[in-house]
């Protein structure tokens, strides 16, 4: 059979327990994925010197060839993910991005809207939104290894003024782009050993968050969200911006977001089984979706259980599509970068396709009338389903190149691109 003809075998299939997998398929089109722009160059931005060591907990591993050195590379790079990948899109940028004409650098607390005109111009090419995220990280100013909660105070103000910098930076976006902006804030603040005073820093960093929010703005046009971290690299003992410290930050102050990375919790610790207990409490939220092994490590997103359960838990919550602010968050410099953005970005849309065409209504019946070998049993059995003809329908209908065939053209560009890029 061709595609079409498998599609319409599946199609029926899926009728017979409830699904209408059109259905399924137009709503998947129009949800927006925020795609990071930090996998193309691996998170080294344009505001610092590439050749200095990231700082701050952030860390990258593998030397794969073909790293983007220049915004018009990234912008080349990104543009090949987009082709390849079905559904709507958004650009997560961090403040690092800055775009600066010759002769007219300025540090981080002095950015403005004019610095990130070239990347509303991208945007607004291929007819996507904007997020942003301050960067808060390899800089010469994180002294001693903090930022908003640092005790020198000429130092933290550095830090504020940039995030407030970045609120209207934000802001500019969602005007200029006409979608709003997921401005997120996350620091990595901590300490490698046993601290002696766990409060401070934490007093310090909500006065400093306090400070940024303060900053005039649409709160229709700019999201602001406030993401946790369990650990870092060189934070191991504490961090500031802990998960309850977050969740109860967003909790106190009306218009704030949580943002949770499925990375940034201890290894047992499931986001999927988070999500539907802050949709309870908050309008909205916010995800970082990554994969981490062991600890936070940002591998490549896959169409594992977490990321298949935490579509699920996006899905099924009645309206929680339009609640959940979704992004993706990882880099990896051991393999094809292009690849890398692509396999997280089309395992996601696999993942959220798939609770798209689940018979959630009837599940949640069976559990709720306690049949629960049957629900049991009818898990297991939707596993079987013909879900890759559904998967592929979806291809077509956004034109976007079937399974391995979008590799061939990763293969093509990496050799007629990527190879002649040199890092010298």
């Amino acid at each position: 059979m061709n595609r079409s003809e498998r599609y319409a075998s599946a199609k029926e299939q899926y009728a017979a327990i409830g699904v209408d997998t059109d259905a399924a398929i137009e709503k998947l089109s129009k949800v927006p994925v925020s795609l990071h722009c930090w996998q193309g160059d691996d998170v080294r931005g344009f505001d610092t010197d590439p050749s200095k060591p990231l700082t701050g907990g952030i860390q990258t591993t593998g030397n794969y060839p073909g790293r983007a050195r220049t915004p018009e590379e990234l912008m080349a790079d990104y543009e090949k993910v987009l082709s390849l990948c079905p559904g709507t899109k958004k650009l997560n940028l961090h403040a690092s991005y800055a775009i600066f004409e010759e002769g007219g650098f300025v540090d981080r607390d002095k950015l403005e809207p004019k610095h990130f005109s070239k990347w509303v111009d991208f945007a607004k090419k291929h007819g996507i939104g904007l997020d942003f995220n301050p960067t808060f990280f390899s800089h010469p100013n994180m002294k001693d290894g903090l930022t908003l909660s640092s005790p020198d105070e000429t130092n933290r103000k550095f830090w504020i003024d940039h995030g407030r910098a970045c609120v209207r930076i934000s802001e500019y976006f969602a005007r200029e782009t006409g979608i709003p902006c997921v401005m997120n804030i996350w620091i990595g603040d901590g300490y490698k050993d046993i601290p002696a005073d766990r409060k401070g820093p934490r007093d310090r960093y909500k006065d400093s968050i306090e400070q940024i929010i303060a900053e005039p703005h649409d709160p229709k046009l700019v999201k602001i969200t406030v993401e946790s971290k369990v650990f870092g690299i060189g934070v191991e003992s504490y961090t500031a911006g802990s998960a309850e410290f977050t969740l109860l930050f967003a909790a106190t102050h009306p218009g704030i977001l949580p943002l949770m990375d499925n990375g940034h919790y201890h290894p047992t610790e499931m986001v999927s089984d988070k999500i539907s207990s802050l949709l309870c409490y908050f309008d909205e939220i916010a995800l970082h979706i990554t994969r981490p092994v062991r600890w936070d490590s940002d591998h490549v997103v896959l169409l594992d259980d977490e990321t298949k359960e935490i579509a699920k838990e996006i899905v099924r919550n009645g309206d929680s599509l339009s609640r959940v602010n979704i992004a993706l968050d990882y880099f990896d410099a051991s393999i094809n970068r292009v690849s890398a953005w692509t396999v997280g970005f089309r395992s996601l849309e696999k993942a959220l396709l798939s609770a798209l065409c689940t018979p959630n209504a009837e599940l949640k019946k069976l559990q709720d009338e306690n049949q629960l070998t049957k629900l049991m049993a009818k898990q297991e059995e939707l596993k079987t389903y013909p879900f890759g003809d559904i998967w592929e329908e979806y291809l077509a209908r956004e034109n976007a190149p079937s399974e391995m065939e979008w590799f061939s053209q990763v293969e093509e560009y990496e050799k007629e691109v990527l190879s002649k890029r040199s890092e010298a």
